[in-house]
């Protein structure tokens, strides 16, 4: 037997823990004592840092062009069609309580009943009319008689009437002596101006006129200045 001096065997004993001790640090850390973590780490980390920050600053400067050019864009459009020329056209309307109707006298020919329908600006404001009016046969209690007249093709124009001016539409149906249609006498015509919802009520002063059966059509025609042809 061989015998090794106590000092020798403490050195022995101490290399010894102190190389399991650092196979215990390197297992720890997740390495592998096989592997080169060093060039495997710092390869890594340099450009993940430089590939972060690189986009930034292409990107960042479109978005705000993008952000920027709609929106005046959008304050121009707004601030040039805020004021159309709809607003000036439906302030100048005649509307139905600045007008009075009536109806002219008859002019008939050919077996045709002709009333020029008058509307008359009544107001201290110059106004327009295009169009036809509405008009409908009532009976004393408010009951329509016959369908609505009617249009008959024309080409409207405007109609500009200055305080005490008036303009009509011709009310033609054929006689129904001559075309047999069935008739009824109306007590008033309600007289509606173009583009509004209110009637007038004037007194229809022509008698029987047709409200079915054959021929029994009536026809309106567009407003024209003045108050018959």
């Amino acid at each position: 037997m061989v015998y090794t001096p106590r000092s020798a065997r403490r050195g022995t004993l101490l290399v010894g823990t102190v190389t399991v001790l650092g196979l215990l640090t390197a297992c720890g850390n997740g390495q592998d004592v096989h592997s080169n973590p060093p060039m495997t780490v710092s390869g890594t980390a340099a450009p993940a840092t430089g590939t972060t920050k690189s986009p930034e600053s292409p990107t960042s400067a479109p978005a705000a062009s993008r952000s920027t050019v709609p929106s005046s864009s959008t304050t121009k459009a707004t601030a040039s069609t805020g004021g159309g020329t709809a607003t000036p056209a439906a302030s100048n309307r005649c509307h139905t309580s600045e007008l009075r109707a009536s109806v002219g006298r008859n002019d008939p020919g050919a077996g045709q009943e002709n009333f020029p329908v008058v509307l008359t600006n009544r107001s201290g404001r110059t106004c327009t009319l295009h169009g036809y009016p509405g008009t409908a046969f009532v009976t004393a209690s408010g009951a329509q008689l016959g369908p609505d007249p009617q249009r008959e093709s024309g080409s409207p124009v405007t109609v500009t009437l200055k305080s005490g001016q008036s303009a009509w539409a011709g009310l033609t149906f054929s006689n129904p002596g001559v075309s047999g249609a069935r008739t009824a006498t109306p007590a008033a015509l309600l007289v509606t101006p173009p583009d509004e919802r209110d009637a007038l009520k004037v007194a229809w002063p022509g008698g029987a006129v047709p409200v079915s059966g054959n021929s029994s059509s009536v026809f309106l025609s567009p407003l024209s200045p003045g108050t018959a042809p």
